[in-house]
């Protein structure tokens, strides 16, 4: 029994052995632009929740980080979640459906997590990889992986709205906010010690997605990545601009604008009146045929708060005759 847990403790890289794990991003993404954090682990111990910055980017109880992907379709065409250190994998499911586009998804008590992997880091230093693709786990028990090492791809296996890797990390199995190990959270996301090793930025909200519509979509055409136009018939008799957005508190202004070939066709403002993981809102107007031009159209989103942007995106379409 002492020679296995000895041969096992080789098996751990020495490099883990000092102390936490350096983290690297943990998925094939560019954060901020084509990957959010759209929840951190919850740093209030009473029934209410913030994040280490004292934001709301979520919910009571969550004990990890998620990475998401703006929709549905950016899942499916593959992003890879890659080991956030080096280690062994201790730990691993895979064969659990997925929920893309409403599919049934069902998964057995106990198995939240759906597909996942987990790898051991030294020292009690543990991370965990959860709502992998089905079919996508690429290592097996026992495999050493350094940094960067493909675990699979990202899914909606187990419990889970949308598409995103929850990336957890314990210490001897306590949760360990990898944003914040101060003892006494400062509220101020710039100034706290991460164990990322190039640190990451705190982002308090921003679009996801932007497009244009003949008509006002549903949210769940926008979440799955359905909703966009890139052509929309004049006879369609409407031209309508969305944007979608994460993290969005009461007083959140998105502005909207359309410009066409006979200059500004269209603009809005609304308020957001509560806070939200998540929201789109759409505007545009109705119109004659032949009232308008056809040619190239471009839209403009804007998500403002307390006077400072939050995020701006474009988007284009052709009106056809």
């Amino acid at each position: 029994m002492r020679a296995a847990a000895l041969f096992a403790l080789l098996l751990i890289p020495k490099a883990a052995l000092g102390g936490p794990p350096d983290l690297h991003l943990p998925m094939d993404c560019r954060l901020g632009e084509t990957c959010h954090i759209q929840n951190y682990v919850d740093a209030d111990p009473t029934p209410g929740a913030r994040d280490h910055a004292c934001g709301t980017l979520t919910y009571d109880g969550h004990k990890g980080t998620d990475f998401a992907v703006p929709s549905h379709r950016d899942a499916l065409d593959g992003v890879l979640v890659r080991a956030a250190a080096a280690g062994q994998v201790t730990g691993l499911r895979d064969g659990l459906a997925d929920a893309f586009d409403g599919a049934d998804a069902a998964y057995p008590a106990g198995q939240d997590c759906g597909n996942g992997v987990i790898l051991a880091h030294g020292e009690g230093w543990v991370t965990q990889y959860c709502h992998l693709a089905r079919g996508s786990v690429a290592v097996t028990v026992g495999q050493q992986v350094e940094p960067g090492t493909v675990l699979g791809r990202v899914g909606m296996s187990g419990r889970t709205e949308f598409p995103h890797l929850h990336f957890s990390v314990r210490r001897d199995e306590a949760v360990v906010d990898p944003f914040d190990l101060s003892p006494n959270g400062s509220c101020d996301a710039s100034d706290t010690r991460q164990l990322w090793k190039d640190p990451l930025t705190y982002d308090p909200g921003g679009l996801l997605q932007a497009g244009f519509s003949s008509g006002v979509p549903s949210f769940e055409r926008v979440k799955v990545g359905r909703a966009a136009q890139p052509g929309i018939a004049t006879a369609e008799g409407a031209l309508v601009l969305w944007g979608h957005v994460f993290g969005t508190r009461e007083g959140d202004r998105l502005r909207m604008r359309i410009d066409g070939p006979g200059g500004v066709f269209f603009r809005h403002e609304v308020t957001f009146d509560k806070s939200q993981a998540q929201a789109y809102r759409a505007a545009g107007r109705r119109f004659e045929q032949g009232e308008i031009a056809s040619g190239r159209y471009t839209g403009e989103v804007i998500l403002l708060r307390d006077g400072k942007t939050l995020g701006r995106m474009t988007a284009r379409t052709v009106l056809e005759e």
